[in-house]
Parts: C-alpha cells; structure tokens; sequence
C-alpha cells in the first residue's frame, strides 16, 4: 500500500502565498502525492507547475462555510475547472441540512455536479457541526445526488476526521460513493488507521512529514 498515493497534499490558509503553492506543488511533485488541494485561485499556479505530471488539481468550492448560493457554488466549480483543476471538494450547506430541508441540499450538490460533469465531487458535511442521524443523512443526499465522495471535514471548524464518524459514514454510503478523511490527520500512523477502516483518500497538510515518518518507521 502506497500511502503518497491516498494523499491530498493540501494548503487552504487565507495567508497562503503563490510561493507557499509552488511549494506545495514541489512537493507533491517530490513526493508523487495523488493530487494537491488549494483555493480555487490559485488553480491557474498549480496547473502551470503541475502540468504533465500525474499530479492532480484539487480545489474547494463555497469554502469553508458552504453557506453561499447554489449558482456561485456551480459557477466556482465550473470555472476552477475550465482553468485546470481535476477534482471537486465542495462544502454541503450545514444551515439547511440541520433545517431539514433536505431538498435544498440536493439542488445544491446537484447543481455542481451538473457543472462539473464526470470531473469527481466531493462533499464536505463537517461532521463536527452533526449528530450521527445527521451524517448518516447528509451521506444519503450525497448518493442521490450523484457526488462521487463524502468528505469528513473543512478544517476550519471545531474539529477534524473522527474514526467513528467515519465508521458511520463508510456503513452509511457502503460502496456507492469513497470517503475522504481530512482534519487533524497529522501522521503516517494515524492516515494508516483511517485507511484500514475504508478511506480512500486523506487530506493533509502534513503531507510531507507523513512520508518521512513512513520512512524512518520502515527503516527499523
């Protein structure tokens, strides 16, 4: 098991310079990660220092809150794409799932998915912000409206990844849609966990220092 390969090497801090991104796409270049993770204007950097490697382009979409409209949310997702992203993280609007108008909350994945088309979705539920019902719930939308991922986290909120969120998560979309853990998943051995239990892919900004204690464990 190739543990670079589940990594979305990731920076979203607002504070983030073009240099940090090059970085960031340096190392994900060095490391041969599955894909980074940025805001959506910097797709255009990473495009040009990615371009012809394997390295895939990761943006979010109505981040970190998901509280915005549908039309922006689509009209992000459509336009990080046309401009070199490969890969959708969006953020569910929390405010109407824990509304119970779960309608609402379709449109809204629907609508970005319909941008997007084949390009893979994946959706943020922050389940620090949802009671269990709630997570098994939004993981249903997210299978009727088509998303190819549910995403555990932003980052931003409370807290990150939980293992028994994910539990409840992976038993809830069964094999219909992957899962993403991201939040607070810092090292090789906890990434390890995560995947052990049904993850697909990890979104870290310690990315770098995971390989390395990979690296040092294997050595022994």
């Amino acid at each position: 098991m190739e543990l670079n390969k589940y990594i979305d090497h990731t920076l979203l801090s607002p504070s983030a310079t073009e240099g940090d991104i090059l970085q960031l796409c340096k190392e994900a270049l060095e490391h041969e990660f599955y894909s980074i993770c940025v805001n959506s204007c910097y797709v255009p950097i990473a495009k040009q220092a990615l371009d012809k490697s394997n390295v895939n382009i990761c943006t979010v979409v109505g981040f970190p809150l998901g509280a915005m409209s549908s039309e922006s949310k689509a009209f992000e997702a459509k336009n990080a794409i046309e401009h070199g992203a490969t890969e959708i993280d969006m953020v569910m609007n929390i405010g109407r799932l824990k509304s119970k108008n779960y309608l609402a909350v379709l449109k809204d994945i629907s609508a970005v998915k319909t941008a997007i088309g084949d390009v893979p979705l994946k959706v943020i539920i922050e389940i620090s912000e949802l009671s269990k019902n709630e997570i098994v719930k939004a993981c249903e939308i997210c299978i009727d409206a088509k998303a190819d991922f549910v995403k555990t986290s932003t980052g931003f909120s409370k807290s990150g990844a939980t293992l028994t969120a994910v539990k409840i998560m992976k038993k809830s979309v069964k094999n219909v849609l992957k899962i993403k853990a991201s939040g607070g998943i810092r090292d090789a051995e906890t990434a390890l966990k995560y995947i052990e239990v049904g993850v697909h892919r990890i979104g870290a900004s310690s990315g770098v220092a995971m390989m390395s204690n990979l690296t040092s464990q294997s050595a022994y």
